[in-house]
């Protein structure tokens, strides 16, 4: 028995051969696969055997739904058809014949799984601020072999990106990652980058993209119409703002005083001179931040006081000192004058007097003039602090036997202390003294010191009168004498004569003073 049982197997072995056996596959996960065994003329039992372990008896492989035996039985058919191929069906697999001891050459079948579709990190829009480099990030993952990643910016392949990989869990896949760096200067907002992730799986790839977004600050321009403009008429600012993110609020303000009425792109206002020095400014908000933005107005305006000259009082012989300055629109001329004379005296802000005399004393005029739109002027005082200074402003006829008068008028600064008449050996300053009486009259100008005659008799006439004033710096005298009223001499009404002579002068005065 033994020997026949030897000898059928010996048959066995030379009668029955494999006709087909399994090859090395590669396959895409997803896709059906055909594992070939053909052994013609063989009744026995085949199994399949997968990575070392049988997969059923026979042509049921229960516990393996995905997985039958196809093909002709009685032609020796015993193909392993897998539909949808796993991850789990990468292994060897062998094809066996039982009673006649056979087995295929061992099979290697390689599954290939395609990447997850890659996604970049941040997507579909990435923001960065303007002046930022961009770094983007994308990992493809599930894939075997590993994916292998490229970036493209208009149809162009970006190099320079930095690559890992890392395997699952499973210990087969492998997931992809990449990061790309873009400096600042070579990225623009609006760019689309795209990620390309492929592997013999997927051989064209799977690919996403991002759309690069540079977020800024406002970028803002301040118009200004009409320019120039004549004060008092109507100016329209506009503040045209771009920015990314998009514009929050405007605000504006006027020489840094908000102004709170307004709220929007577009402020409209009669103008006047403040416009010129006081800039007028939107700002403009995002998200980010703000942006401002200022404008002075070009406004044609008159002349303003900017530093008022103020009335002086120096001693004789100081210097005097005024000082005037005026603004306007266009630039402006100023003219210093003395009230009465038509001579420049300066056309600067300063006007210097040098050793003032008694008689610079009076009104000055600092004008300023802009052309075509307009002129002012201010006023000063100049008082020169000095000896009294003695003149005769009034005339009157006297005739014999009735009243008369004569008067001198006294400038002094400061005011004369003392006013007295003299005349032979009388002094009166004020009141009453026999036929003479003196009355003394501060005016907006002086003083004025009147000599009364009652009943005036011929020596009258003949008589030389003397108007002494004094202060603080010094005196002066007028000599005058009284005409007879239809006399032959001269002209109607008093005649005044001024002894100029030194001698006379301090003759008298030390009479006065004996007083």
């Amino acid at each position: 028995f033994l020997f026949l049982k030897t000898f059928y197997l010996f048959i066995y072995l030379f009668i029955f051969i494999f006709c087909k056996q399994p090859q090395d596959l590669v396959v895409v996960a997803g896709q059906p696969v055909t594992l070939p065994c053909s052994i013609p003329g063989y009744h026995g039992v085949v199994l399949w055997i997968k990575d070392g372990l049988a997969l059923g008896v026979g042509r049921e492989l229960i516990g393996y739904p995905r997985y039958a035996v196809i093909g002709d039985h009685g032609s020796g058919e015993h193909h392993l058809h897998i539909q949808r191929v796993e991850l789990m069906d990468d292994a060897v697999f062998e094809c066996q014949a039982i009673q006649a001891a056979m087995r295929s050459r061992p099979a290697r079948l390689t599954v290939l799984v395609p990447p997850d579709d890659p996604v970049i990190i941040g997507g579909p829009v990435v923001s960065l601020r303007a002046g930022d480099p961009l770094n983007l990030t994308c990992h493809a993952d599930n894939a075997k072999p590993a994916a292998s990643i490229i970036w493209i910016r208009n149809g162009e392949v970006l190099n320079g990106a930095k690559y890992s990989k890392a395997f699952l869990r499973d210990g087969r896949r492998e997931s992809t990652v990449s990061n790309l760096y873009i400096s600042a200067s070579n990225i623009e907002t609006g760019q689309i980058i795209f990620c390309r992730a492929s592997n013999k799986a997927v051989p064209n790839g799977k690919e996403t993209s991002v759309t690069i977004d540079i977020q800024h600050l406002p970028l803002v321009n301040l118009s200004v119409e009409p320019q120039p403009v004549l004060e008092g008429n109507l100016v329209k600012f506009h503040c045209s703002a771009k920015a990314n993110p998009a514009v929050t609020q405007y605000k504006w303000a006027k020489g840094g005083s908000m102004i709170k009425e307004v709220s929007g792109d577009t402020y409209e206002v009669i103008v006047d001179h403040s416009f010129f020095t006081e800039p007028v400014s939107c700002e403009v908000t995002n998200p980010l931040g703000s942006t401002n933005i200022s404008r002075n107005v070009d406004v044609y305006f008159g002349p303003r006081m900017a530093a008022e000259p103020q009335s002086l009082q120096v001693d004789l012989g100081s210097d005097a000192v005024f000082n005037c300055a005026w603004t306007g629109n266009p630039s402006l001329t100023i003219v210093w004058m003395k009230r009465g004379s038509g001579v420049v005296l300066s056309n600067e802000n300063i006007l210097t007097l040098k050793s003032v005399r008694q008689e610079d004393a009076g009104k000055y005029v600092c004008r300023a003039v802009v052309p075509r739109v307009g002129a002012a002027e201010k006023e000063v005082s100049l008082t020169v602090n000095g000896p009294p200074t003695i003149s005769s402003t009034q005339t009157h006829q006297a005739p014999h036997g009735e009243k008369g008068q004569i008067k001198c008028f006294i400038r002094s600064t400061p005011p004369p202390d003392r006013i007295a008449w003299s005349w032979k050996e009388t002094v009166l300053e004020s009141g009453t003294s026999g036929r003479y009486t003196v009355e003394t009259v501060s005016t907006e100008d002086g003083v004025l010191s009147t000599l009364t005659m009652s009943n005036i008799v011929p020596a009258d006439f003949q008589t030389i009168y003397n108007c002494t004033a004094w202060n603080s710096f010094g005196s002066d005298t007028e000599i005058i004498r009284l005409k007879e009223q239809g006399g032959s001499q001269g002209s109607p009404g008093f005649t005044f004569f001024s002894l100029k002579h030194a001698c006379d002068r301090i003759a008298m005065m030390c009479f006065i003073a004996m007083f």
